[in-house]
């Protein structure tokens, strides 16, 4: 076992679980309930790995674990196993967005690949929120126009009640009698990109918005 294998979402979902067990045997619980609680949060982090091998397994486990000092040397351990996000450069990202001739990038040497579930920015000068995520292979990126006022709601990449703003994007697909019909769509999504990638557990809700985006 050589190569990373965690992606950057499967680590704060670790760091989830673990934080739960963590937190339970701080407490005072009939230890039936807090077998139930441990058993419970590791089969959903293993449920994350369907296709681990038995070394990766066997690094995911702690059940076992007890003291402070141990679950912070765990995830410390993990950090190692991070998969980060591909390094993509300004001409890179330009190419994703070929439409956008005045693109405003993100400061890239202040991006920490290794937590990132997906790249997102503000471009305040254009009124767009970008993202670029990896879909199906490759990367992909989907420019979105933020309302112009923020709200605590729920982010739906990250499922956190944070700061939010509705995100809408212009879908390619179209109506056969009407070619000039652009179907938007829209849903709120983390003010603060960097925020959403330190607790997104998942891509699913990620992806499902991208797999929209681009129906033709």
């Amino acid at each position: 076992m050589s190569d990373p294998f965690i992606q950057n979402e499967q680590y704060n979902l670790i760091k989830e679980q673990v934080m739960l067990v963590k937190e339970s045997r701080m407490q005072s619980l009939p230890p039936s309930v807090l077998r139930a609680v441990i058993d419970l949060a590791q089969s959903k982090v293993m449920y994350a790995f369907p296709e681990a091998t038995t070394e990766q397994l066997k690094l995911l486990q702690f059940t076992t674990l007890q003291t402070n000092e141990a679950f912070d040397e765990y995830m410390q351990r993990l950090r190692e196993w991070v998969q980060p996000f591909p390094v993509i450069s300004a001409e890179q990202l330009k190419s994703l967005f070929p439409k956008q001739k005045k693109l405003r990038l993100p400061e890239l040497s202040d991006v920490d690949f290794g937590r990132l579930t997906y790249l997102g920015w503000n471009d305040g000068r254009s009124n767009q929120k970008l993202i670029i995520c990896q879909y199906e292979g490759q990367l992909i990126g989907i420019a979105c126009k933020p309302s112009t006022n923020t709200k605590k709601n729920i982010c739906a990449f990250c499922n956190q009640f944070t700061d939010v703003t509705y995100c809408v994007t212009i879908t390619k697909a179209k109506q056969a009698k009407n070619p000039d019909y652009y179907k938007a769509i829209g849903t709120y999504v983390c003010v603060d990109s960097k925020t959403c990638n330190e607790h997104i557990t998942s891509q699913e809700a990620l992806h499902t918005f991208v797999h929209t985006a681009l129906q033709t």
